[in-house]
This record gives C-alpha cells, sequence and structure tokens, in this order.
C-alpha cells in the first residue's frame, strides 16, 4: 500500500514539473505586409510594369499610325483594285492581333515572374518564423489574418507580430 502511495505520489511530482505549452500568434498579412523585401519586391516589380506600360504605349501608338497610313491607303486603293485593299487591310488585322498577343504573353510573364518572387518572400517569412519558434521555445505560433481569423483571441503578450517584423526586416538588412 505505502508502495503504490509512493509511485503515485512521484507520478504527481513529476506530471507537475512538466512545462506548459509556449504558444504566441502573428498577424499573417502584418507580417508580410510590412516586410521589407516584400515592400522592394513591390517596388521592382512596380517599376518593370511602368517600363513594360511605356513600351506598350509607344507601340500601341505606332500601330495606330501605321494603321492609319493603311486604312488610308486601302481606302485610295479600294477605288481600283478592291483585292489589294482588302489584303492590306487583313495584314493590319493581323499584325494588331500578332502584337496584342504579344502584350499579353509578356503581361502573363511579368506577373507570374512578381508572383514567384512573392511566393518566395512568403516562403521566407514562413522558415523564420519556424526557426524563431525554435530558437525562442515556442512550442506553436499560430497564424492569423482578417481574412482568416484562425485566432480569435489572443493576449497582447502572446503577440509576436511586432517581435518577429523587427526581427525580419534586421536580417533582411544584414543581407
Amino acid at each position: 500500500m505505502k508502495n503504490i502511495i509512493y509511485v503515485a505520489l512521484v507520478m504527481l511530482v513529476l506530471a507537475s514539473c512538466e512545462k506548459p505549452n509556449k504558444i504566441a500568434f502573428v498577424d499573417n498579412g502584418e507580417l508580410i505586409n510590412d516586410y521589407q523585401e516584400k515592400k522592394d519586391v513591390e517596388a521592382a516589380f512596380q517599376i518593370k510594369d511602368d517600363a513594360f506600360r511605356k513600351r506598350a504605349d509607344s507601340i500601341s501608338q505606332a500601330f495606330q499610325a501605321e494603321a492609319q497610313k493603311g486604312q488610308a491607303e486601302a481606302q485610295r486603293l479600294a477605288r481600283s483594285n478592291r483585292k489589294k485593299a482588302e489584303e492590306l487591310m487583313t495584314g493590319l488585322q493581323q499584325k494588331q492581333q500578332q502584337l496584342q498577343q504579344q502584350m499579353q504573353i509578356e503581361q502573363q510573364k511579368l506577373t507570374q515572374e512578381f508572383q514567384a518572387e512573392i511566393d518566395s518572400v512568403i516562403v521566407h517569412v514562413k522558415d523564420f518564423v519556424k526557426d524563431y519558434g525554435k530558437t525562442n521555445g515556442y512550442n506553436y505560433i499560430l497564424g492569423t489574418s482578417d481574412a482568416a481569423a484562425t485566432v480569435m483571441y489572443g493576449a497582447e503578450q502572446s503577440d509576436l507580430t511586432q517581435t518577429i517584423l523587427d526581427a525580419l526586416n534586421a536580417d533582411y538588412k544584414k543581407e
């Protein structure tokens, strides 16, 4: 009987020595949107997008001028050679379609490149949070955002958003 009491006492002591889980959370949207690397990626792609739009506008204006000349030529030719006028207009339409397709392909390529860069930033942030949690003894670091509120309530001292954001930005400045 004494042995059972001792075993129960030892189990109670061991159970009371168990450390509680260390849990915190971050606001994913704030963490990503305020991360300097993401801001830099967006700024770089804004410059590329602006350059693309200027180039597309320039090509469009050049084609419009060419189309106006071609239409005037087609109208002149229509009086004497209707078939030649139709061929000229068909050629202009084909060129317009080709230019539109080329611009669309370039826009898609730019968008895909941007998305790949943003995905890389998100992976980097996730890895950083994971390493931060391991290094600082957290069992869990939960993520939340306005779009998907997985943390309905969290005490302010459990919100690591600013702490991790500061560490992320400091790490990014080192690179």
